[in-house]
């Protein structure tokens, strides 16, 4: 496992973007244990980002994942698309600082990453920088309360 105690239920979602590294992503998340839902698109099926970061975002939210990757060609528009969401906060990161950090100080439960900025090795060194932090909480929490939307 990537250094996470457990296996987590994880939805994972792209546009059309960024078929090819879900692919990858997805792959690597089931080798790792966890329990993966695959919110698609189809390859070859040409959409638009938010109606794929939505689902993934409320599903997280609701509590039916336990965190969710969302990719496209940035990860920009996901994100922002994500943190649309009350209750969800979806980091854009490209290296695995940004991503360990997204989750211990800022507890993004959302990854969000570029197929045109990251290659799969990248992309798979930051999910599991991400996925082996655990939100430390303290002072960190507090912050996270001044962002956190109603």
């Amino acid at each position: 496992m990537s250094g996470v105690s457990q296996a987590l239920k994880i939805a994972v979602s792209s546009d059309h973007a960024a078929h090819e590294l879900r692919a990858e992503v997805r792959a690597w998340l089931v080798d790792q244990g966890h329990e993966v839902t695959d919110l698609g698109p189809a390859v070859g099926e040409s959409v638009d980002y938010p109606d794929r970061a939505l689902p993934v975002a409320m599903g997280v939210a609701d509590g039916r994942y336990d965190r969710g990757v969302l990719l496209c060609g940035t990860g920009q528009g996901m994100a922002m698309t994500a943190n649309k969401v009350a209750g969800v906060r979806a980091a854009v990161v490209s290296d695995v600082f940004s991503a360990r950090m997204a989750m211990l100080h800022n507890d993004a439960r959302v990854l969000c990453m570029g197929q045109r900025v990251v290659g799969a090795g990248v992309a798979l060194e930051c999910l599991a920088g991400w996925l082996a932090a655990e939100f430390e909480g303290g002072r960190h929490a507090r912050r996270v309360g001044k962002i956190v939307t109603p």
